[in-house]
């Protein structure tokens, strides 16, 4: 069983920054990919970015590409997504999720462990 802790959002002015983190508690997140995802007010959940558990190798959402950087330290079983250049339209709530890949394969759904989620507010 994997618990994961999202923290770092808040409310900040578009063009602005934040840092999301996502912990683990429980497990170490070694051999687990990680995904970060975002459900806006009225819409689906959408896939934002993922890292594999070596962080060797990332994907994006179209929509966040040179704007949004994940990483991990797998030390501190944390992941990261740092943003900037927020938007209004990136207000949502930011979700981690992890699963298991020992092969270390990256993807886009099926995620088995998810957090409870971090509001991120982009005022215009």
């Amino acid at each position: 069983q994997v618990q994961l802790v999202e923290s770092g959002g808040g409310l900040v002015q578009a063009g602005g920054s934040l840092r999301l983190s996502c912990v683990a508690s429980r497990r170490t997140l070694y051999r687990y990919v990680i995904g970060w995802f975002r459900q806006a007010p009225g819409k689906e959940r959408e896939f934002v970015a993922a890292i594999n558990w070596s962080g060797d190798s990332t994907d994006y959402a179209d929509f966040v590409k040179g704007r949004f950087t994940i990483s991990r330290d797998n030390a501190k079983n944390t992941c990261y997504l740092q943003m900037i250049g927020l938007k209004p339209e990136d207000t949502a709530v930011y979700y981690c999720a992890a699963d298991w890949s020992l092969a270390g394969e990256i993807y886009r759904t099926d995620y088995t462990y998810w957090g409870q989620g971090t509001q991120v507010t982009v005022s215009s």
